[in-house]
């Protein structure tokens, strides 16, 4: 058997919980901790009581050593061809994961904050987290801890564009 074959047959938990989450956003699908993937993603698709208009399951990613990951977007210009302000934040929504274990993540930002780059997780606002439309594209294998947060709704109604 090769080594692609030996990695891919045993996936890592990482991997695992963003592919589930993907799934569940994509579809709109006991006990268990009040937050942990399994919580929000029962949630999510309103099993145990119904919808309740949820959409996404924020997460967070960290690296082998503890090190949070904060990931970073460019927010299109004014003017078509150039570019805005550059925004990172430490919370993402799944958007795709793909077979390869590459996923694309969005940037979530609550659009109360005006620290575009936060320094540490707790220099960024986290009530009112939203879709940002700044996205980008992670190797899921080099992360080996996940933190996935209570399931919300990040499509704000009467919002538009990127909240960078």
């Amino acid at each position: 058997m090769s080594n692609a074959t030996r990695e891919r047959e045993s996936s890592s938990i990482v991997v695992d919980i963003v592919r589930e989450i993907a799934n569940a956003q994509r579809d709109i699908s006991s006990e268990c901790c009040a937050t942990s993937a399994e919580q929000s993603i029962n949630d999510l698709l309103g099993n145990f009581g119904g919808s309740a208009g949820f959409d996404t399951v924020p997460i967070m990613l960290y690296n082998d050593l503890g090190g949070i990951f904060r990931g970073y977007g460019v927010a299109p210009g004014a003017t078509p061809g150039t570019l805005g302000p550059v925004a990172a934040s430490y919370y993402f929504r799944v958007k795709a994961v793909y077979d390869d274990d590459a996923a694309v993540l969005e940037l979530l930002r609550s659009p109360a904050d005006i620290t575009l780059i936060p320094d540490g997780v707790d220099d960024q606002i986290v009530t009112g987290l939203a879709a940002t439309g700044l996205c980008f594209t992670v190797d899921l294998t080099k992360f080996a801890h996940i933190t996935t947060l209570p399931a919300i709704s990040a499509f704000l109604t009467g919002t538009t564009g990127p909240t960078a």
